[in-house]
């Protein structure tokens, strides 16, 4: 088969487009950088539909692909009834309405996060659609996610896809529908939320309009795609139940397919799978790899030998990377960063090298959470996987083999393993991750380090919890 397809990765920092074929062969590739912040609170959403334009002019010229998917970060994007937005978007940290949620009582939230498989109440279409201040009802026709909008701006078609639905809080998760009975109850239009759709459904076509402006061609059927993270866990778990998948950026997300969705571990969320009738358990933990990039712009470069070089525990230096709050497995959205035990003779090196432990540590909490037995290996992508030293270091603070993906856009590859189940060129993900990402390599812990770093990991808790205790009570949270 030589049939190829369009893949969208709306991340934080950059909107990438690809063409892939079936192979997984990449025949064209653009990069549009966005001007966002690092904690995602907000953003344009008018200005985010130019820069995916942008990057799909960039991938346009070819022959006709076969479809086109996008995957993006979470948030809500409200528009009018010419689907254009209407006020500020929210991203993936937006925190508006959270207070009126929480107002509806401990009862009423009970059941809707039962519902929802999420652990607490947090930010989303829900949450903003509470919020009078944040959502003008009388003006806006739909709340859409920010992948939502970019497809309803390509086919003038509304739809949400079943995983970015659950993480409104308005979504059944198990029955992937929204929850009509609590929305009744809180006063919430349902009309304003879009028709469910499974994420390698074909959704519209390219209209007209977006055609001449993005070089692609009219009528090219859109897949409705899903979150980013989600999107590439669901590409490196493929059907496999027997590995957890974390998927590395600006945050680690990690997931585990569940067989039983009623088996879901503590503080994990619980999301549909790519795979229609199947389900996700884990979450996203918050600042990681965001937290090594912001000290790295901080205090410069090093070099990765160098950083391999400091021992582990970084000479007693610590870091907790926690600057947005802290999210799964312990869900403190009033948590936030820290040096520990700072010495004259740390360096940049000592600094850097104690973030990516921070990093590892976080993952570590969350990856335990979904495998107390410490048995499953890792399959590890994202940006961080391609630092052979990092890779390394993860295995050995997890004290778990990694999986380490040859091919870390997986976000990207996941898109395009949508298009293609949606336009019907492969139906076998298992397949598809082949394709795409070829055969993952194991790296195994080193057995001195990991018995150092699971030392070194119960004292790393002990600090983050009195540190982050101490902080709530000196800020009066």
């Amino acid at each position: 088969m030589n049939a190829h397809v369009i893949a969208v990765d709306v991340g934080t920092s950059a909107v990438r487009a690809a063409v892939l074929d079936t192979a997984g062969r990449l025949l064209a590739h653009e990069r549009v950088p966005r001007a966002s912040g690092l904690g995602g609170d907000t953003f344009d959403a008018d200005t985010l539909e130019q820069d995916v334009r942008a990057a799909l002019r960039g991938v346009s010229g070819g022959p006709t692909p076969a479809a086109l998917a996008i995957a993006a970060h979470i948030g809500t994007v409200a528009v009018d009834a010419g689907l254009r937005p209407v006020g500020r978007s929210g991203g993936w940290a937006d925190s508006r309405g959270i207070r009126q949620l929480t107002a509806l009582g401990d009862a009423w939230a009970g059941r809707l996060l039962a519902a929802a498989g999420r652990p607490c109440l947090a930010g989303g279409a829900l949450a903003c659609l509470m919020d009078p201040e944040a959502v003008d009802t009388e003006e806006v026709h739909a709340v859409l996610s920010p992948k939502d909008f970019l497809v309803a701006r390509l086919t003038g078609r509304l739809t949400a896809d079943t995983i970015s639905a659950a993480y409104t809080l308005a979504s059944d998760v198990r029955r992937r529908a929204w929850n009509v009975d609590l929305l009744h109850e809180a006063k919430v239009d349902v009309t304003l939320l879009p028709p469910q759709s499974e994420p390698t459904s074909v959704v519209g076509e390219l209209t007209q309009e977006a055609a001449a402006v993005t070089g692609l061609p009219t009528g090219l059927p859109v897949v409705s795609g899903g979150p980013d993270g989600s999107v590439g866990i669901g590409l490196l778990l493929g059907g496999s139940e027997d590995i957890i998948a974390d998927v590395a950026g600006t945050t680690d997300v990690v997931g585990r397919l569940l067989r039983d969705p009623d088996a879901l571990p503590d503080g994990a969320v619980l999301n549909p799978s790519v795979l229609p009738g199947r389900f996700v358990a884990g979450g996203a933990t918050g600042l990681t790899g965001g937290a090594v990039a912001h000290w790295r712009s901080l205090v410069g470069t090093v070099e990765d030998g160098r950083l391999a070089e400091v021992p582990p525990g970084a000479d007693g230096l610590i870091i907790l990377p926690s600057m947005t709050g802290a999210r799964f497995p312990e869900w403190r959205p009033d948590a936030r960063g820290a040096v520990l035990g700072q010495r004259p003779e740390h360096d940049a090196a000592h600094l850097l090298r104690a973030a990516q432990e921070a990093a590892a540590h976080t993952l570590r909490d969350a990856v335990d959470r979904l495998d107390p037995s410490g048995e499953l290996p890792v399959a590890f992508a994202g940006g961080s996987s391609r630092s052979a030293h990092v890779a390394q270091l993860r295995a050995d603070v997890l004290g778990r083999p990694l999986l380490l993906s040859p091919e870390p856009d997986v976000t990207l590859l996941g898109a395009a393993a949508l298009a293609l189940l949606g336009s019907g060129e492969i139906s076998d993900l298992d397949a598809l991750r082949s394709c795409l990402i070829g055969t993952l390599r194991q790296v195994d812990p080193d057995e001195a380090r990991a018995a150092r770093y699971g030392e070194l990991h119960t004292r790393w808790r002990t600090l983050k919890d009195t540190t982050h205790a101490a902080y709530a009570a000196a800020a009066g949270l």
